[in-house]
C-alpha cells in the first residue's frame, strides 16, 4: 500500500500501514480493492456513496481521494468526480520504457556500491518474498515484490534515482494490478534472486541485462482491459458478500 509518497519518507509508495484512522481505513480498502482487481479501471468512486459505506465525513473522503490521486491510483475529474485510474496503452509503454532506463542505471550502481550488509538485507527480503508468494494474498505479495526494486535503489546510493523510481513504481504497480491476467506473478521471485547474485559478485553488466529482461517480461504480461464495472461499489470494495467475479473484456495493448 500506506501511503505517504516517497517525497516524505523512504518507504515504498505502495506500502500500507495498519489502519489507525478512518482516512487510513478508506485509503487501504480502496487501494487493496484496486490491487486485488475488485475495482476495475474507470470505476466511479462517488463521494456520497463512500461517506455512507465508511461512515465518514465528506471532507475525510475528499482528502483520501486526493491522496489516491497523488499516488496515481484514482483520477479526479472536474465536475465528474473520482474514478479508478485507467492508464492507456501509450502511457503504459512510456512508463515501462522510463522504468527500464532508470532501473538499468540503478542495477549498475547497486552492483558497484553493494556492501556485504546490503546483500544480506536483500537476501532477507527475498526470503520474505518467497514466504509471501505462497502464503499471502496478492496485494501483500505485490507490495514486497515492488519494495525489492526500491531497496535496490537504496543500495545504488543515489537518492534522486530512488525518489523518481518511487513514482514510476507506484504507476507500474497500478498497471500490473489492473491489467495483468490471472496466473502471472507481478514480479518473478527467481529473477530477483538472480539479480542479487549478480550484485554479490559485482557483475554490473549481467545485472543490467537481467533487470532489462525482467521488466520487459513484466510489461509483456500486461494487457490493457476495458472492464465493465457494475457489480456495486460495496461489493467491489469488499464491504458486501461476493457472488462471483464478473469477467472483464480484455483488449491487448498495441
Amino acid at each position: 500500500m500506506r501511503s505517504d509518497f516517497v517525497d516524505n519518507d523512504r518507504r515504498h509508495p505502495m506500502s500500507v500501514r495498519p489502519s489507525q484512522t478512518t482516512e487510513d481505513r478508506i485509503y487501504g480498502t480502496i487501494f487493496d480493492s484496486v490491487m486485488s482487481q475488485r475495482l476495475a479501471p474507470g470505476t466511479k468512486l462517488p463521494e456520497v456513496a463512500l461517506c455512507e459505506l465508511f461512515g465518514a465525513t465528506r471532507a475525510a473522503v475528499r482528502k483520501v481521494l486526493q491522496r489516491l490521486a497523488h499516488d496515481h491510483i484514482v483520477e479526479l475529474q472536474p465536475n465528474r468526480g473520482a474514478r479508478v485510474a485507467a492508464p492507456t496503452p501509450q502511457e503504459t509503454r512510456q512508463i515501462f520504457e522510463a522504468r527500464r532506463h532508470m532501473e538499468a542505471a540503478i542495477a549498475r550502481l547497486a552492483a558497484e556500491n553493494a556492501t556485504k550488509a546490503d546483500i544480506a538485507a536483500l537476501r532477507a527480503h527475498l526470503r520474505q518474498e518467497h514466504e509471501a508468494l505462497h502464503h499471502t494474498a496478492q496485494p501483500a505479495w505485490a507490495r514486497l515484490a515492488c519494495a525489492f526494486h526500491l531497496q535496490l535503489a537504496e543500495v545504488a546510493r543515489n537518492p534522486i534515482l530512488q525518489r523518481y523510481l518511487g513514482e514510476l513504481m507506484s504507476r507500474c504497480s497500478l498497471i500490473v494490478a489492473l491489467y495483468e491476467p490471472p496466473g502471472h506473478a507481478a514480479c518473478e521471485h527467481d529473477q530477483h534472486a538472480e539479480i542479487v547474485d549478480c550484485l554479490a559478485r559485482r557483475d554490473a553488466e549481467q545485472a543490467v541485462r537481467l533487470m532489462d529482461a525482467h521488466l520487459r517480461e513484466l510489461e509483456q504480461n500486461v494487457c490493457v482491459e476495458a472492464a465493465e464495472a457494475d457489480d456495486g461499489l460495496a461489493r467491489m470494495l469488499g464491504l458486501a458478500p461476493e457472488e462471483g467475479a464478473r469477467p472483464a473484456k480484455a483488449v491487448r495493448a498495441a
